[in-house]
Parts: structure tokens; sequence; C-alpha cells
């Protein structure tokens, strides 16, 4: 286990915007995402972020019992800034295309356990390469009104031509013609990273954030230690002092 003390410097506190309920019928889960998946922004550019979080959620244990992480990093150090961990009952079912209303939740009540507002959020998990073109990453976007960025290990829909096996290398991943994320060369020898708008971000600017935030893995480190987090592998030992970022 690593054990990582944390400055918490007090800027804003995050706030979670109240779109809609969580205990839904699956029909109506999938009318909330074709809804809000017009508010998803996909033209704009991420410059000069300060702090980066990458999201995961842990699978639910026997009892059902989840953790969401959200772990913020300053940049470009990456080096740990802050942890928002929430435990809880995973009560949606698991549906393929649904998976937001399985963990959002969860995530959501960690990151309301922050003290500072990230610039851009990556998230284990699918944008707008969904069926719906609203998956868990842009979900999760549009409740923070936040960058967030797609980060999946496997497709969900579209298909991609072969990608080069030099890190930045990417491919056009395309549904029905139309382009909805990349596969992106992360790491040499290893499958590719599937990454997608989440909300708040171009294309061209997440795949550019995603390659400066690896640091020799196949995951992006700020997804590679909130993974860590949501395992119980990256514990928290927060000093709260009042500082600012300068």
């Amino acid at each position: 286990m690593f054990v990582i003390t944390v400055e918490c410097f007090i800027i804003q506190h995050m706030r979670v915007q109240k779109l809609h309920g969580w205990v839904v019928s699956v029909a109506q889960a999938r009318a909330i995402q074709l809804n809000l998946a017009r508010r998803v922004a996909t033209e704009r550019e991420v410059v000069d972020p300060r702090l980066v979080a990458g999201i995961d959620i842990s699978a639910p244990d026997a009892q059902g019992i989840a953790r969401g992480a959200v772990v913020v990093l300053r940049y470009p150090e990456l080096s740990i800034f802050e942890i928002g961990i929430a435990e809880g009952k995973i009560t949606f079912p698991y549906i393929p295309g649904l998976l937001s209303f399985r963990e959002s939740p969860l995530i959501l009540a960690a990151c309301e356990k922050l003290c500072s507002i990230p610039d851009l959020v990556l998230i284990d998990g699918q944008g707008i390469a969904h069926p719906r073109r609203f998956g868990l990453a842009s979900h999760v976007g549009v409740f923070l009104d936040l960058p967030t960025i797609g980060c999946a290990k496997s497709i969900l829909c579209g298909q991609h031509q072969p990608v080069g096996e030099e890190v930045g290398s990417h491919a056009e991943l395309l549904d029905k013609g139309e382009l909805i994320g990349a596969a992106l060369r992360t790491k040499s020898g290893v499958k590719p990273m599937y990454v997608s708008v989440g909300h708040g971000i171009d294309l061209a600017s997440a795949l550019q954030w995603v390659i400066r935030c690896c640091r020799g893995h196949r995951l992006p480190e700020p997804t590679r230690l909130a993974h860590l987090a949501a395992g119980g592998m990256l514990r928290r030992e927060p000093s709260y002092q009042k500082k600012s970022l300068d």
C-alpha cells in the first residue's frame, strides 16, 4: 500500500449540479442520456491546466459496496494534490451503455469531498464514444461542468484502423461515419487506450493531454492513481493547510 501525505489547498469547493435523480428505469436512463448529450461541448481547447484529476471506481464487493475515487494532481509534475473517496452500495444493475447510472453517484460523491477544483479531469470510461454519445465521462463532465476526457481500456462502439507502435500514434475511432474518438498508443508493446471527448474539450486537445499525463504506463497517471485509490492501495494522510498554488 502506498501512503501519501496530501496537503489540501483551500481554493473552492467542488460544485456538483443536480440535473436528475438516480432512481430511474432503464427507459428513463436512456432518455436522460439522449437529452443531456445535447449539452456536451466538444470544441473547446484546454490550455495550461494547473490541476489535473483522475477518476475511477472499484468493482462492488460481495455486499455490493464500491469505492469511488478522484485523485487531483499538480501539473506538470503530476504530484498528488488531493484525494477524494466515497464508499457506498451500488444499486443500479449492470447494463451495457448505462454504466454511468451505476457509477456516477459514488464518483460525484467523491468529487464533492474535494476542496479544490481541477482544470481537467480524466475518467476511466467512455465519453462520446458511446451509442447515445453520452458515456460516463460525458455524464460526470456535464454534472461538474468541467473539461473531461474519457480514457477507456476497451471499445464500446466504433471501429478504427491499426495504430502505429510509436507512443502518441493514434487512429480515428468511427461509428457509422461519425468521428467519436481515437485509439491512442500510450505505451509501446501494449494495447492502445480509447480516448474520447467527455465534455468541455475538443478531441485534439484530449489526445494531447492524455499523452502529456502518461509516465511510462499504459494508463495516464491521473487514472492510474485513481485506480489505486479506488482499490484501497493509495491511502490518504491529509494535512489541511490553507495555501495557494503559487
